[in-house]
């Protein structure tokens, strides 16, 4: 058996079904021989950005993967790379590398050293007869631990040596939990709490850990918010919800983050982040974190809990048993959100219920989230207005319905997660939130949508500017126009093959919307294209 031969039926047994790339890799015809599907891009990026999706909606029980050229295409995969670094998302990543004897030579772009920082391991093949132990431990780092990608690099001189004989069974997925020292310290403090908060990370989402994360706020009647990474992992309309920490929030997440005495993280990293929530000074910690390193990594934890964001719950509600005999009374927590949330959603309803022209982006977000079926559907945001515009108002209902993402925040990976999360999910319609400039990023890749058969909804908010960036470049704005971007996005969809419309008059969102929910129905990828206002209010707290 050839290396190629190998490499594609260990992949073929650890349960990948679809290989994005970009050509020249010989991989993808050794996959393509097993029944990998191959789904090739127009960039690089896309490409991770689609395997990405693929392991976040499997909550990692099917791993995305993803293959390059050497050289430049190893270069333009390299912002994808790092884009699933930042969120902890497993990705097997295999380009193509240099022939072992100029792998070493500058200016020769040499993948397992150039991208060894951002990533969770890289390791380059040079012998044959290594394959199954390479992708055994590349295997093993993708289903054990924080989650990260992982390199395994093949020099084009590899391909076709012999490996002999394949010799390799699929490797397990072990969890770990906490110090029960630790839980019982743990239990005690947040029994005796008056204002506990939780704090809950995309780790819920890993873990499968929402019922346990539901059990919790309901025994101690404990309020929750979540990172970006972790909206969806608990219901945003209960009345214990505190919504998704970002740029932008509600007034009540602030307030009762403020005036917590324990803020429990549960998988959660608890990442300083323009993009998220800044944790108050003043609340005792306890941090739960399956990787120690991010133990006082940016917010002092008085109590640390290791482990498995499941593993750590369930022992954490056995040992509160002791302390909390019967589900409190969430009642007068409830009221007390209510009558912080109410008056701030009073005042964002004018813009969220805008009947202007140009349209306001959140007219066009709530009349979206008021018109899709949020239980049988998917969406994720780009990063900058789109983000900040959907995150505060957008109440995810179930797990994983909500694709968030911001410790790191590259424009244009919106779109391919909506790709991957529809192959992964072939049944949730799956959608995502842009902006014009997200769009001249990867909007390219809408042919990928188009050509490869995935029927996604692309919603982009048009304000032929780049609003975000106004108040802070006025000069370039004013004598050099540096903010001005256009273009037809609804014509371009059109062009590849797909379905597209542009919206300018508030009375057609709703049917535009409806039109498109149709079409991806019929297996036609669609692209909304609203003409909005230079909207720049965010719900900053």
């Amino acid at each position: 058996m050839k290396v190629g031969e190998a490499i594609a039926e260990i992949m073929k047994r650890e349960g990948v079904e679809i290989l994005c790339g970009y050509p020249v890799n010989h991989l993808i015809e050794f996959a393509a021989a097993r029944d990998i599907r191959p789904v090739m891009v127009r960039q690089e990026r896309i490409g991770l950005h689609m395997a990405d999706a693929i392991s976040r909606v499997t909550s990692g029980r099917k791993i995305g993967a993803f293959c390059m050229q050497h050289g430049p295409g190893a270069e333009n995969a390299y912002g994808g790379v790092a884009q699933a670094y930042g969120e902890s998302v497993p990705v097997l990543v295999v380009p193509q590398g240099y022939p072992r004897r100029i792998a070493h030579i500058d200016p020769n772009f040499n993948s397992s050293e150039a991208m060894r920082h951002v990533v969770k391991s890289a390791e380059p093949v040079v012998i044959a007869a290594e394959v199954s132990s390479i992708m055994r431990r590349a295997f093993t780092r993708l289903r054990n631990g924080r989650g990260g990608p992982v390199i395994v690099e093949v020099p084009t001189d590899m391909w076709n040596e012999e490996v002999g004989d394949l010799d390799y069974a699929p490797v397990m997925a072990t969890r770990y939990g906490p110090d029960p020292a630790e839980i019982k310290r743990a239990a005690a403090l947040l029994a005796g709490a008056k204002r506990p908060v939780i704090y809950a990370g995309q780790g819920i989402h890993w873990a499968q850990a929402w019922g346990q994360l539901a059990q919790l706020s309901a025994l101690l009647a404990a309020p929750v918010c979540t990172s970006l990474g972790g909206k969806s992992a608990f219901n945003e309309e209960h009345p214990l919800s505190l919504g998704a920490a970002g740029v932008a929030m509600g007034k009540h997440m602030r307030v009762f983050l403020d005036k917590a005495d324990v803020i429990i993280g549960l998988g959660c990293s608890f990442t300083e982040t323009n993009f998220g929530a800044k944790m108050p000074k003043g609340p005792k910690y306890i941090h739960a974190t399956l990787d120690p390193m991010h133990l006082n990594k940016d917010v002092r934890a008085d109590i640390g809990l290791i482990g498995d964001a499941a593993l750590t719950l369930e022992a954490l509600l056995a040992e509160l048993g002791a302390h909390v005999k019967s589900p409190r009374d969430p009642a007068p927590v409830a009221a007390e959100i209510q009558s912080v949330k109410e008056p701030w959603l009073a005042e964002w309803m004018p813009k969220l219920t805008s009947n202007d022209a140009p349209l306001n982006p959140y007219r066009v977000l709530w009349d979206l989230q008021h018109t899709v079926d949020k239980d049988n559907c998917i969406i994720t945001h780009d990063a900058g207005s789109p983000r900040d515009q959907i995150s505060p108002f957008w109440k995810s209902t179930t797990p994983l319905s909500y694709l968030g993402w911001g410790k790191t925040t590259q424009l244009g990976y919106g779109l391919g997660l909506a790709m991957g999360a529809k192959l992964a999910a072939p049944d949730k319609l799956c959608m995502n939130v842009w902006g014009d400039a997200a769009i001249g990023f990867t909007g390219m890749d809408f042919e990928t949508a188009v050509r490869e058969r995935i029927p996604i909804m692309s919603i982009l908010l048009n304000n032929f500017s780049m609003a975000i960036e106004l108040k802070v470049m006025p000069v370039s704005t004013e004598k050099y126009r540096s903010t001005d971007i256009s273009g037809d996005y609804a014509a371009m969809a059109r062009a590849f093959g797909g379905h597209g419309e542009r919206v300018t008059d508030p009375s057609e969102i709703v049917p535009a919307i409806k039109r498109g929910i149709q079409k991806t129905r019929e297996g036609v990828p669609v692209l909304l294209e609203f003409i909005t206002s230079k909207e720049t209010q965010v719900s900053r707290q």
